[in-house]
């Protein structure tokens, strides 16, 4: 009788400390995405592209596809900033990385809507034969 009792105890003991963790981590959660939606609210995401072209590629490939990169702005109402320039670092170590472009939205949403855009598949279409290799990195900042 005595074992089945002290059995007893430990299971609702454990029971017990099962719930309190459970309420706990759902608190600690519930925290994580408030303080998620604050970072997100007065923060832009930052879409980082770079480009290594093929040696084959000239330089009016190159300047069509700067040019046809710039313009996606003014086509595409998602992006809410946008930058590019050429690789200036003096540490050699840019793996044949030449041109960076940072494309900023307000949102995932925007990223969404960017990346099938018919004027995003567009500019890929041009600058696609010409690319050896591309890095794509999203990171959120704030504004």
């Amino acid at each position: 009788m005595k074992l089945k009792f002290v059995s007893l105890t430990m299971i609702i003991g454990t029971l017990l400390l099962l719930s309190i963790g459970i309420t706990s981590c759902n608190t600690k959660n519930e925290s994580t995405v408030k303080n998620l939606k604050a970072q997100v609210a007065d923060s832009v995401l930052r879409h980082v592209v770079l480009f290594k072209f093929k040696e084959t590629t000239s330089a009016e490939d190159l300047a069509n596809i700067e040019s046809t990169f710039a313009k996606l702005p003014l086509k595409i109402n998602e992006i809410q900033d946008f930058e590019w320039g050429l690789n200036n670092s003096p540490e050699g170590l840019e793996k044949g990385f030449t041109h960076c472009f940072f494309v900023t939205f307000n949102s995932e949403a925007g990223r969404d809507i960017y990346l099938p855009h018919p004027d995003h598949k567009a500019f890929v279409e041009i600058a696609s034969p010409h690319i050896e290799d591309v890095l794509v990195v999203d990171y959120w900042t704030k504004k």
